[in-house]
């Protein structure tokens, strides 16, 4: 029998430790009991500055990166696979200080998604998040796909 994934507030912890993110500046600060959604901070520090001063922008796609798959993940259940497939980062406005990333998985995207794999068919889904600085100024757009397909029946 497969072992039970942890709860979010349990991954949201661990998250939190995690050294990419622990060493990077990025901390989870929500991440919904029910999957929903998830709302990420990077702090500024010298550690992830670019040359110019700002944030570095693979800290900025990485405190964005796999809470799309987490989300959907958990909330669609474990009759589906889901996979990150591709992801892309438009820089808007430079970032300096903390900046934050929020991500809310509404009902309407889950049901679409179970639409389109009832048949065993994939799904090429993509999600859009903005990272903001404190003040609301848009310093990225970040864009992931996921691959979602359903399981096939177990004999």
């Amino acid at each position: 029998m497969p072992s039970r994934p942890p709860s979010a507030k349990t991954l949201r912890r661990v998250m939190n430790l995690w050294p990419p993110y622990l060493f990077a500046g990025i901390k989870v600060l929500h991440l919904a009991e029910d999957w929903s959604s998830a709302r990420v901070r990077l702090r500024m520090r010298r550690s992830n500055r670019n040359y110019v001063g700002t944030h570095f922008g693979g800290s900025l796609f990485a405190m964005s990166d796999p809470f799309w798959m987490l989300l959907v993940m958990n909330r669609i259940g474990r009759d589906h696979v889901v996979w990150d497939k591709a992801g892309e980062i438009d820089f808007v406005s430079p970032g300096r200080g903390d900046v934050f990333a929020g991500f809310t998985l509404t009902e309407e995207a889950l049901e679409d998604i179970r639409e389109r794999t009832r048949n065993g068919e994939k799904a090429l889904v993509w999600f859009e998040n903005d990272v903001v600085a404190a003040d609301g100024t848009l310093v990225a757009r970040v864009r992931k796909q996921l691959y979602v397909r359903r399981k096939p029946p177990r004999d």
